[in-house]
């Protein structure tokens, strides 16, 4: 059993930058596939970045490409997401999620992942 909490949504103008943080408790963090994924008010929940073991395998969905970065810290136990040039498109309540993984995997759908964290929001102005 692991327990996610994120952290570090709000409000930022267009063009504007945030860090999501997601903290991790309860079991060998550095063994579980990481994921970030986002929903809005009347849409289903979408993909938006992955990560594997170590860091170095990542995926990311073609609408965030280029503008957010996922990065974990294996020693803090926490999972980021960088997001940068933001557009008013990208309001979502943001989740991530973690699965125990046999291999340095990336996982990018919902079903997936069994552990979820309770949601940030991000709200972008233009």
């Amino acid at each position: 059993q692991v327990q996610l909490v994120e952290s570090g949504g709000g409000l930022v103008q267009a063009g504007g930058s945030l860090r999501l943080s997601c903290a991790a408790s309860g079991r060998t963090f550095s063994t579980y596939a990481m994921g970030w994924f986002r929903q809005a008010p009347g849409k289903e929940r979408e993909f938006v970045a992955a990560m594997g073991w170590n860091g170095a395998n990542t995926r990311y969905a073609d609408y965030v490409k280029g503008r957010f970065t996922i990065s974990r810290d294996n020693a803090k136990n926490t999972v980021y997401l960088r997001m940068n040039s933001l557009k008013p498109e990208d309001t979502a309540v943001y989740y991530c999620a973690a699965e125990d993984t046999f291999q340095d995997i990336v996982l990018l759908t919902t079903t997936a992942y069994d552990y979820w964290g309770q949601g940030t929001q991000v709200t972008v102005s233009s």
